[in-house]
């Protein structure tokens, strides 16, 4: 089995996750710290996964995932999200040039580190590069790319379409919806709370109350 070298990007916390404004209100940044806290230690714990290395400015989101475990990367780019990726997958190879080395969003509250490790180890069985979509179909939860390939990300907006035309392979796995469901909107967060949220998440949402109309 491969293991796996996760680089997980995160905006500062106080421009994280703007479309989850006005149904978390105050609440919005530490939701955003929430998410990544429970993705990453749910990550850590993946028998694929070998480290994570987190690409933040943020100095909060930097302490509190470092002390789970991950390594955390200034962004210093500061150029996007998909620049923020190949920063950490360069920062990666450095140290180990023959790495396989998958992106992975820091907003997937539900993961399962078994479901996670059903994606790392199909994305393994390939030479190239490969990628989960999100649950709407339209996104992009995961890219992974083997040893001595790069990783060329091209997240944001309709990225499943963006890299399967780059020539990655979409992962056509059923049953890891937990890596799929990335948070975005309240309907988003709804779903995620549905699958069953880590310890993190689900205490910071205890805080919201919401309604059934903003949650779609």
């Amino acid at each position: 089995m491969s293991t796996w070298s996760l680089v997980v990007p995160l905006k500062p916390l106080a421009v994280a996750k703007s479309r989850l404004a006005d149904s978390a209100g105050p609440v919005r940044a530490g939701l955003a710290l929430a998410f990544a806290q429970d993705t990453v230690a749910a990550a850590l714990v993946c028998a694929a996964v070998r480290d994570v290395t987190v690409v933040t400015d943020d100095p909060l989101a930097g302490t509190e995932l470092a002390a789970l475990g991950a390594y955390v990367l200034p962004d210093d780019p500061a150029a996007g999200l998909n620049a923020a990726l190949r920063h950490g997958a360069d920062a990666v190879r450095a140290a180990r040039p023959g790495a396989a080395v998958a992106a992975l969003n820091a907003d997937l509250p539900a993961l399962r580190p078994q479901e996670l490790r059903r994606v790392l180890d199909d994305a393994a069985a390939g030479a190239g590069r490969a990628f989960l979509a999100d649950a709407a179909g339209v996104g992009t939860t995961l890219l992974a790319a083997a040893p001595w390939v790069s990783l060329a990300p091209g997240f944001s907006g309709p990225s499943r379409a963006r890299h399967r035309a780059s020539g990655a392979r979409e992962i056509g796995l059923s049953g890891v919806d937990s890596v799929r469901q990335d948070v975005d909107t309240p309907a988003d967060l709804r779903a995620a709370l549905l699958l069953g949220v880590g310890p993190r998440t689900a205490a910071t949402a205890a805080r919201l109350e919401f309604e059934d109309q903003r949650l779609g």
